[in-house]
């Protein structure tokens, strides 16, 4: 049995802002549907802490976490620094070093800014679109087409002792009630159960059932890494993304 309990967790309430493009507004209308199945894990089986387990840095560790899957999908895997990733939690999460008042997490929305923004250690991120978390479809669309998709999860305090995350009934008989805390997380990899995120230096799985239940946040990432090397996806309307980017800043 898993025992998660002493981790840290840090996606702070969810920010929303009327500018944020919609994924679905640049899927055209030929696109086929997802595949039953994708895993651009490539086999990796340990991810780093990225300080996770000390820091509530989880939305910067996703941010590293999604440049290891698109590097290591078209190329050398890069795992960023530890240090690194402390400097961008300082950066856009206001951590200050020793200061345990300043460790309170960040939001994903203002992560996704920033990066897009100012690059993360050399990796740009070319744009952002959100698809509809409640639909599953636009989220397998958005893992497979793009290596994955950046969510936020309202943990609850049964996910801490479970090897797969899956919706306890009431809690459980004997276990622990209630909300654990939000959480962000990247999801790489799908099949017909469930979905698989990187977290805590290893993958965790999650059932259909539980990202019904508990995810409350997606973002679909564009990153240089990715498109660089694997082109524009087809039946994805990049041209016109970015021009309604340029629109609205």
């Amino acid at each position: 049995m898993a025992d998660h309990s002493k981790m840290r967790l840090g996606r702070k309430a969810i920010k929303t802002d009327s500018r944020t493009l919609a994924l679905a507004d640049y899927l055209k209308p030929g696109l086929p549907p997802p595949p039953a199945a994708v895993d651009w894990t490539k086999g990796i089986t340990s991810w780093g802490m990225m300080l996770n387990d000390t820091l509530g840095d989880c939305t910067i560790a996703g941010v590293a976490h999604a440049i290891q899957v698109w590097s290591a999908n078209t190329g050398t895997i890069v795992t960023t620094p530890d240090p690194i990733v402390e400097s961008y939690y300082e950066q856009w999460d206001g951590y200050v070093p020793g200061n345990a008042n300043t460790d309170n997490g960040g939001v994903e929305l203002d992560v996704l800014n920033d990066w897009q923004k100012q690059g993360f250690n050399g990796h740009p991120l070319l744009a952002f679109a959100d698809p509809k978390y409640t639909n599953l479809v636009e989220i397998r669309q958005s893992i497979a087409l793009f290596g994955g998709v950046y969510i936020g999860i309202a943990l609850p305090v049964t996910a801490q002792s479970q090897d797969v995350w899956d919706v306890v009934p009431k809690g459980g008989a004997n276990a622990k009630k209630g909300s654990w805390g939000g959480h962000c997380v990247f999801v790489p990899k799908y099949d017909q159960n469930g979905f698989t995120c990187i977290t805590w230096g290893g993958l965790k799985t999650m059932t259909v059932a539980f990202w019904k239940k508990y995810c409350d946040e997606a973002h679909t990432l564009l990153g240089q890494d990715w498109i660089g090397s694997k082109g524009t996806p087809s039946g994805f309307d990049q041209a016109t993304l970015l021009g309604d980017l340029k629109a609205i800043k």
